[in-house]
């Protein structure tokens, strides 16, 4: 058995994954990643050594707040691309994340959040420049500016405040001071999930409704944070409204979702090849035929007063399409 090429490879894949830590975040102190990677803090400082001879910045900080972390890059050959690669790269991932390519938003947030961390200064600039020069029609998805999505990214990586101008319900936009924790993308836009300081709650925020995005080094724990996708496709489909209903619908949950585009309702499924719908709209006439219009058996679960919505436009509907009275006889000269 060759048992220095196994650890070798060991050796080797446990680099790989360190690097791809100092990627995800900020900063990392010695035992955190000790303990990610199963090893002491002695062989995490001896594979710290091995990245920075392969070329990579990795800058140690003692005290509050110091630990391990992944500099810019001053020069590109850990990346194995040149200058212009690595322009092209990030403007592609900048039109994916602006939902250009569909259904590659969040991957490609996330790939560009990881080549931020290495780009240089001087790369930067570029990217920054020639992606305002792009612009998408038809996208599907409403467009944000790349700079406020990658602000926000950062922070959301970093685990730093952010703050940005947003309208209120009035229409009166205010400074609002937050705890960034994820970006969401759904078939239409991108939301934000965060913690609001001055509400003290978590919040969803529409990302292209927001102005003057900025972020700040003030660092913060982690809370204890709702399932971002679910949290803000609740929100979305129903929390934002008047009404919010529930229906029990006699079909598979996958067939459901094929016919209800996200923005728009929750399924959830149940037993016997059933799920629930949970939606909401500002007249519950409007959720009812939605419902109707899907073309399965349901129930409504909730509210009460729509069972009773039920049946008035039953009766509606059956007065409409009662027969035609005969016609009254013409009189014969």
């Amino acid at each position: 058995m060759d048992v220095a090429g196994s650890d070798e490879r060991s050796t080797t894949e446990r680099v790989l994954t360190l690097l791809g830590l100092l990627q995800q975040r900020h900063v990392w102190s010695g035992p955190e990643l000790a303990d990610r990677l199963g090893v002491t803090p002695r062989t995490v400082r001896r594979d710290v050594e091995r990245l920075r001879k392969l070329g990579y910045q990795v800058h140690a900080g003692l005290g509050v707040g110091g630990g391990y972390r992944l500099g810019p890059g001053q020069d590109l050959p850990p990346l194995l691309l040149d200058d212009e690669e690595a322009i092209a790269t990030a403007v592609s991932l900048l039109a994916g994340a602006g939902g250009a390519v569909a259904g590659a938003g969040d991957s490609a947030l996330r790939a560009l959040t990881k080549l931020d961390r290495v780009l240089p200064t001087r790369l930067r600039h570029e990217v920054r420049a020639l992606s305002g020069s792009v612009e998408f029609f038809d996208g599907g998805r409403t467009s944000v500016d790349p700079g406020a999505l990658m602000t926000l990214a950062r922070a959301c990586r970093d685990e730093v405040e952010a703050g940005f101008d947003y309208p209120s319900g009035s229409g009166e936009v205010r400074r609002r001071r937050v705890e960034p924790y994820r970006l969401v993308a759904s078939d239409r836009r991108w939301y934000l999930l965060a913690y609001d300081l001055d509400r003290d709650d978590w919040r969803s925020f529409r990302v292209d409704r927001m102005t003057e995005v900025s972020a700040r080094t003030w660092r913060f724990g982690p809370r204890t944070a709702p399932d971002a996708a679910t949290y803000v496709q609740e929100g979305v489909t129903s929390r934002v409204y008047a009404h919010q209903a529930r229906f029990l619908v006699h079909a598979p949950a996958g067939t459901v979702r094929a016919q209800i585009p996200a923005s728009a309702a929750v399924v959830r499924p149940r037993e016997n090849e059933s799920c629930e719908v949970l939606c909401g709209a500002e007249n519950l006439d409007f959720v009812l035929m939605q419902v109707l219009l899907l073309g399965h058996d349901f129930e409504v679960l909730d509210p009460p007063e729509l069972r009773r919505r039920c049946r008035a436009l039953a009766e509606r509907l059956l007065s409409a399409g009662a027969p035609d009275s005969p016609a009254p006889e013409t009189e014969q000269s």
